[in-house]
């Protein structure tokens, strides 16, 4: 297969869509990102890159505190408007239904089927974005999206961003860690 070069640039395929929860200046606020990813696993760690800009990054250094929630396609609207709209000029803390958990300054959306609760490990300027790290406190998820102790990706049903779209979750391709014993050298 012929390969054609690109040049430089941040590609991934998909992303998750999620919204970063901050208490900024003492109000619940919420961003849309899809720059985020698991950073480590012992202890829990998540991290996301947001803009130096974004209002959200005031109070995620002001609390030390944050949230990444898992909204479901059926919120693609409210998602979508918390990544066009800035908290310093809007007023988001009513898109979603807040509420708090162990740190009591992390903001989490009622509405998303899973929400992570999390206290900032670090935060590392990476030029245009700051790579924020935090540490999962504890993860928020509905009962019905539940099986075996995890939250399942059909049943929570997350938006996936890819080339300027959101789009669903469609059918599996194959078990991790499973499929590739199908292997065999030629």
């Amino acid at each position: 297969m012929e390969k054609i070069t690109l040049g430089a640039m941040p590609y991934m395929s998909v992303m998750p869509t999620l919204l970063v929860g901050a208490n900024v200046k003492g109000k619940p606020n919420y961003m849309t990102a899809a720059w985020a990813t698991v950073a480590c696993m012992a202890p829990p760690m998540v991290c996301v890159a947001i803009n130096k800009t974004r209002y959200t990054a005031e109070g995620i250094q002001e609390n030390k505190t944050f949230s990444l929630n898992v909204p479901s396609t059926g919120d693609v609207v409210g998602a979508d408007y918390c990544g066009i709209v800035s908290g310093s000029k809007e007023d988001k803390s009513t898109v979603w239904t807040t509420f708090f958990g162990k740190l009591g300054t992390a903001p989490m959306a009622a509405e998303c089927p899973v929400s992570i609760e999390c206290k900032l490990f670090r935060s590392v300027d990476c030029g245009s974005h700051l790579l924020i790290i935090g540490e999962v406190v504890e993860v928020h998820a509905d009962a019905s999206c539940v099986v075996d102790g995890k939250p399942d990706t059909v049943k929570t049903d997350p938006i996936v961003y890819a080339q300027s779209a959101y789009w669903k979750v469609g059918a599996p391709a194959g078990r991790a860690f499973a499929i590739g014993k199908e292997y065999r050298k030629t």
